[in-house]
């Protein structure tokens, strides 16, 4: 038996979430998604900013990375992490 992730439509769904009104996806979703590390996609966006507009991809606020921590257990930021999370709209995944 294969440890692939199976990706199926329900999986992907599972993984949106509404924030500013928008349906995104964090950064650790979809490196899991594209099978890179967080860091690694993290680089590559801040190397093509011009890439990402507001629209496309935006980090999330103090604020808003506490309660998202808040309703999922499971999203824990590791202590010595430089950078807040960032979420990509239906443009910024497609553009990844």
């Amino acid at each position: 038996m294969s440890n692939e992730l199976m990706i199926t439509e329900e999986f992907i769904i599972s993984k949106i979430l509404l924030i500013r009104g928008q349906k995104v996806m964090t950064d650790s979703e979809l490196a899991i998604l594209y099978a890179v590390e967080t860091k690694q996609l993290k680089r590559q966006v801040r190397r093509n900013t011009e890439r990402f507009p507001e629209d496309f991809m935006f980090e999330l606020t103090d604020i808003e990375n506490e309660i998202l921590r808040c309703q999922f257990g499971t999203l824990k930021q590791g202590p010595y992490s430089k950078y807040k999370p960032m979420v990509f709209t239906e443009q910024g995944v497609a553009m990844l």
